[in-house]
């Protein structure tokens, strides 16, 4: 079944980093817990937009979120000290966001994951920039998996990320990472795939729309996961939707509990 990364709790949203900032809990656990029933497998957790508050506001939000997390987190910082610091505080086997080829972040962040027991989000980016063609992607992602692997990270829990971009730019940007998932998964089956969706809409009216006729794409390709908002109810309905069509959910029980729970309407 298709995961959901539930994105909200970041504090480069302005309402999220208000919460942060006054040390209002009850905002956070009541995002928390909306996120999770509306169908969030994993809570993202980013505190990296306070400058030189992100420890603080990091080990804060850890301890509020975790007496009401039932699902497991995603560490979400690109400094390794940060990450190491919220390791050691969470209780269920996290996710970590996330790990690319640029030398300087790869650098740093290999030592780190050496012998952690977590997942792994890697982003297909390297020091040239994002890529510009499916074999592209592939090539970054193969990398990220085997250097991955020979520092005992599993393939299972390797999220490939893609990274999408808008397809207001190049029309055929699209296709590009569609044709890249496809491959990915061949040479790979054991890989997921995730990442932001909301790129391919830049720029073009009727974003939602957008988003989700190409979420269907992407998992009719292998996408698997992805970091979204889950409170947009037609976004997460037109998954659970396609989960079922693609042979993912047996006897559509998924499907129809959420036809019956009103949350899949036509």
């Amino acid at each position: 079944m298709f995961e959901v990364i539930g994105e909200r709790i970041n504090t480069s949203r302005k309402l999220v980093q208000a919460a942060v900032a006054e040390r209002d809990a009850d905002y956070i656990i009541d995002d928390v817990k909306k996120q999770q029933d509306a169908g969030a497998n994993y809570i993202d957790v980013n505190a990296g937009a306070r400058i030189g508050h992100e420890e603080e506001d990091m080990k804060w939000l850890l301890n509020t979120i975790q007496p009401v997390a039932t699902v497991p987190l995603t560490l979400d910082s690109p400094d390794p000290a940060i990450l190491e610091m919220a390791f050691q505080m969470v209780e269920k086997i996290p996710m970590i966001n996330s790990i690319s080829l640029e030398k300087d972040r790869f650098d740093t962040m290999m030592p780190f994951l050496e012998g952690k027991e977590c997942k792994i989000i890697a982003l297909c980016m390297d020091d040239t920039g994002m890529p510009n063609s499916s074999d592209d992607i592939v090539g970054r992602g193969k990398t990220l998996v085997e250097e991955l692997n020979k520092i005992g990270i599993p393939t299972d829990c390797i999220y490939i990320d893609p990274l999408v971009q808008p397809i207001s730019t190049d029309s055929n940007k699209g296709q590009m990472v569609l044709d890249a998932v496809r491959d990915m998964k061949a040479a790979f089956p054991r890989v997921h795939i995730t990442g932001g969706l909301s790129n391919i809409s830049y720029g073009l009216p009727q974003r939602k729309i957008i988003n989700r006729t190409f979420v269907t794409l992407m998992m009719n390709a292998g996408m698997d996961s992805a970091i979204i908002d889950p409170l947009d109810s037609k976004i997460m309905a037109t998954i659970r939707t396609a989960d079922m069509l693609l042979g993912k959910d047996n006897f559509c029980m998924e499907y129809l509990k959420g036809v019956r729970a009103g949350v899949i309407e036509s």
